[in-house]
């Protein structure tokens, strides 16, 4: 006899979670929920190996409004996601991120700030003498300007989110299991079920992906072309004797990012296209730091000429190849599979209203909370591309 779930999520991490925990506190909802998640130790997941950042300052309009609601969920995640007595703590570091601009890239700047202002963020312009005041460590010279949002942005721990999540859906009646969906049934325009790995067949409606990094490969079981692949990003830890103090997360006009993690800093930089293939390996490769990353923090912040490189480690992003931006939304032909997918390592940030926007499709059929419609999958079929200008 086929097993059957209303509602299959293929994957576990913090969007698949995400929605889980959505569609199970729904009160309109009353389906079973199936998640499916292949590595149950999470050892290679993307989420707990990202930076948990969390911000507003974005060049897209839905971006931005789905970081307003992140920030907001995330405060009041200890009494929403609480299970009994046990609260989680997402350990938020509200230090802030610092965009900084050339004089080639501040009129983008200014209209991004611009942006998000009107939408309701807590960002703010500043000039090469307030960057110095606010960051005295900082070499401003070459700096024409930065945004940054003093409230309201910064990090948090993001297994910790993951796992809230996941013991929350759990605790709502969602029954999540560690298996790989290895195939997608379809008939009538429709999705009808899933074949799982161990467990075999799962008649259901409605297929959920969010399958992060994997979400091109599980899509084209169901004969779906999905512009989504695995890009290798890594993150490089160093020591610096000097103390910057409450240091935002800088994204320096190379694309080169750092941040304080305790008493040491991470760092990251995105590569040239030439050197960014698609691929699932995660071994740390050094030559990036040595060759970029290093030349460009000692270039902006002298305290980091003399750093100690002390770890390193690789994470993948689920890379929208097309423009960078999320695809959420249901198929426009394949009724029954919504996509939760390619948010380019903006991911756990905008799990909270991903994942509300997605279990409002299922129960509703419609968003009613925010609007996600310009990030659905249409634009990739009409080849109307959605920019997003502040990837980190």
């Amino acid at each position: 006899m086929t097993e059957r779930a209303d509602v299959v999520i293929a994957g576990g991490g913090v969007m698949g979670c995400a929605v889980a925990y959505f569609l199970a506190a729904d009160p309109d909802f009353d389906g079973t929920v199936l998640v499916v998640e292949r590595d149950w130790s999470y050892a290679a997941a993307t989420t707990p190996r990202s930076w948990g950042g969390i911000r507003q300052q974005f060049s897209t309009p839905e971006n931005v409004r789905m970081g307003l609601f992140g920030i907001e969920f995330v405060r009041q995640a200890a009494e929403i996601l609480a299970v009994g007595d046990e609260k989680p703590d997402l350990a938020l570091r509200e230090q802030g991120y610092l965009f900084l601009a050339s004089a080639a890239g501040l009129p983008v700047l200014e209209a991004n700030v611009r942006l998000q202002q009107d939408l309701g963020a807590e960002v703010t312009l500043l000039s090469p003498a307030e960057i110095a005041e606010h960051c005295p460590w900082l070499n401003i010279e070459g700096l024409a300007g930065a945004g940054y949002g003093p409230r309201n942005e910064g990090w948090l721990d993001p297994a910790s989110l993951m796992q809230a999540f996941r013991r929350k859906a759990r605790d709502l009646g969602a029954e999540i299991i560690e298996d790989e969906v290895v195939g997608v049934t379809v008939g009538r325009g429709r999705v009808a079920g899933v074949a799982l790995k161990r467990r075999g067949a799962v008649a259901c409606a409605t297929v959920v992906n969010a399958a992060g990094p994997q979400a091109g490969a599980l899509a084209r079981l169901a004969g779906v072309a999905l512009p989504v692949v695995p890009r290798k990003r890594m993150t490089y830890v160093f020591d610096c004797r000097a103390d910057l103090g409450e240091a935002p997360l800088t994204i320096d006009v190379t694309g080169v990012a750092f941040r304080p993690e305790g008493r040491q800093y991470l760092a990251i930089v995105s590569p040239p296209a030439e050197r960014d293939p698609d691929t699932e390996d995660l071994e740390p490769e050094y030559e990036l730091f040595e060759e970029t990353i290093w030349p460009a923090l000692a270039a902006r912040v002298p305290a980091f000429e003399a750093i100690k490189l002390t770890n390193a480690w690789a994470g993948l992003y689920d890379y929208n190849s097309f423009d960078q931006n999320a695809i959420i939304g249901p198929h426009p032909e394949l009724r029954g599979l919504l996509f939760c997918n390619g948010f380019s390592g903006h991911g756990l940030q905008q799990a909270p209203a991903a994942g509300r926007a997605v279990a409002e499709l299922v129960v509703h059929g419609m968003y009613r909370s925010l609007d996600l419609t310009a990030l659905g999958i249409h634009r990739i079929f009409a080849d109307q591309p959605l920019r997003e200008a502040n990837v980190v």
